[in-house]
């Protein structure tokens, strides 16, 4: 029995050094950390609106709800008249709001006056023609609107101007990559990524008139002024570094 202990004893003890002399385990080598060099480009293209939305209409005040509407009727459809008359075709010319109420006016010393009936009518007109705009605005004042509330000039289409500016927002990152690279004294490599984010102008609204006739007639002698819309694009880019 003790004979068949030692052989025990010697075997498990040849194991143990086998294993104290087995190759040690390899830890896993750490990740090389990226290199890389991000910027963002911008472009800019300024356009010439070559349209213009307006919001134009009559408000009239009588005695009786079907007075006011009836005389409503006749010089709206005087100032439609007008309109289509300055080249504007039915298609851009939209009703946008027809609405009648009880109005109560006062005289100087607080007394109520005779009730009257409120009636307004607004049409929303697009201009083709911007060089038509001041003459078509004093047709259908005279016509009989009353009411002109805003102006809002665009560009119908932006198209080749969003292309234009995306270009040269990426232009402008490689630019920017480059003198960056050059004064770091790093080589640029492959492009890892590329986002861009563009802007476009809203409409540009304009006051010209806010009710009533004499509001409008002063506004006439006003020159009138598109301006310029701007869009803007801006180009994120990504670079590895050699």
């Amino acid at each position: 029995m003790r004979t068949k202990s030692l052989l025990v004893s010697i075997l498990m003890l040849g194991v143990l050094i086998l294993s104290a002399c087995g190759p040690a385990a390899i830890a896993p080598a750490a990740s090389e950390v990226s290199r890389a060099l991000s910027i963002t480009g911008v472009g800019q293209v300024s356009l010439t609106p070559d349209i213009a939305y307006i919001y134009l209409g009559v408000h009239t005040e009588m005695a009786s709800a079907s007075e006011a509407v009836a005389e409503n009727n006749i010089q709206t459809q005087k100032v439609i008249a007008a309109l289509k008359k300055m080249g504007v075709e039915a298609k851009d010319i939209r009703t946008t709001n027809f609405s009648i109420w009880p109005s109560q006016n006062y005289g100087p010393d607080g007394m109520p006056l005779e009730l009257k009936y409120a009636v307004d009518n607004t049409v929303y007109v697009t201009v083709r023609d911007l060089a038509k705009l001041g003459d078509l605005l004093d047709s259908v004042i005279t016509a009989g609107a009353n009411t002109v509330n805003s102006i809002a000039f665009d560009v119908a289409d932006k198209t080749a101007a969003m292309k234009e500016a995306r270009d040269m927002a990426v232009k402008n990152a490689q630019e920017q990559a480059q003198e960056l690279a050059a004064a770091a004294g790093v080589k640029l490599g492959d492009i890892t990524s590329i986002s861009f984010y563009d802007t476009l102008p809203y409409p540009v609204f304009d006051g010209y008139g806010k009710g009533g006739g004499g509001g409008a007639e002063a506004a006439l002698a006003v020159p009138i002024q598109p301006g310029q819309l701007t869009i803007t694009v801006s180009v994120s880019m990504s670079y590895e570094i050699k």
